[in-house]
């Protein structure tokens, strides 16, 4: 996929969490995977490697560098330069601050974390944030003076998420009804996350609406942070290709959704 426009949402959240700024130049960057979630020790190294695809007709030199993040109830994501309280970034150790990736080819990037002997239970959290840059403002990158505000041609940020001690997300459905989401009246479930690692939802369940048309909803499936409670849409699923339905109202909905621990059943009726 060629990354273009702004994308507020992963991805799957989910994920990676991209965003293109700029235009002076093409950015045609595509990474696997699009996130990590990996399990460690504390005083263990960890190593893991991305692959970076340039999918343009001309090398890309890229910049990288790590950033702390956040994300609200709200699905809304911040990126921060510094370091916020209880960062994990001074445990991470990139391969190189900059490279050059040829034109159609695929270059791996390495990168290491190693939490201290002494580190609590619980989930670290970076972006490695992969940057289009011209070499002058490789320069400042390198130096340790970049801002959020310096510009580039693109930007595909990776969220990474370190388990550390056995953390885990803990997931517990509070409410299923009717919520205005995104400013419309939708389906959705409202999760509250009371573990110390991250989660997600997973899934479809069997919906049919008031005409006796059959479809499918699907759980939005982006991060539920440690300690959040987040109402998540249930979307109508388009089929092979096909625009989504639009259903009319009431619509009837039954069926499993998956998380990391366990499962939900849900059997609901949304007026």
């Amino acid at each position: 996929m060629i990354f273009s426009t702004l994308l507020r949402r992963a991805l799957a959240l989910s994920l990676p969490l991209v965003t293109c700024l700029a235009q002076a130049a093409p950015f045609e960057m595509a990474v696997s995977p699009s996130r990590f979630e990996l399990a460690a020790k504390s005083g263990e190294r960890l190593g893991q490697s991305i692959d970076l695809h340039n999918l343009g007709s001309t090398a890309t030199a890229l910049s990288v560098r790590t950033l702390d993040w956040s994300y609200s109830p709200e699905g809304q994501i911040t990126y921060h330069d510094e370091l916020l309280p209880g960062s994990c970034r001074p445990w991470v150790a990139l391969e190189r601050r900059s490279l050059k990736v040829p034109a159609q080819a695929k270059q791996a990037f390495r990168f290491q974390v190693t939490p201290p002997a002494d580190a609590p239970r619980g989930e670290c959290r970076f972006m490695i944030a992969i940057e289009g840059v011209e070499p002058a403002q490789q320069t400042i990158i390198q130096s340790g003076g970049a801002s959020l505000s310096l510009p580039v041609t693109g930007r595909i940020a990776v969220a990474v998420y370190v388990m550390l001690g056995g953390a885990e997300p803990k997931l517990e459905v509070q409410q299923i009804g009717m919520r205005d989401v995104a400013g419309k009246r939708s389906p959705s479930i409202t999760v509250r996350n009371t573990g110390d690692a991250h989660g997600r939802l997973d899934g479809t369940v069997d919906a049919k609406d008031a005409q006796g048309r059959s479809f499918m909803l699907a759980v939005e499936g982006t991060p539920i942070m440690p300690g959040q409670t987040r109402h998540l849409a249930l979307v109508p699923k388009a089929e092979d290709g096909q625009t989504a339905l639009q259903p009319s109202y009431p619509v009837k909905a039954s069926g499993i959704l998956d998380w990391d621990k366990g499962s939900f059943k849900l059997n609901a009726e949304f007026p």
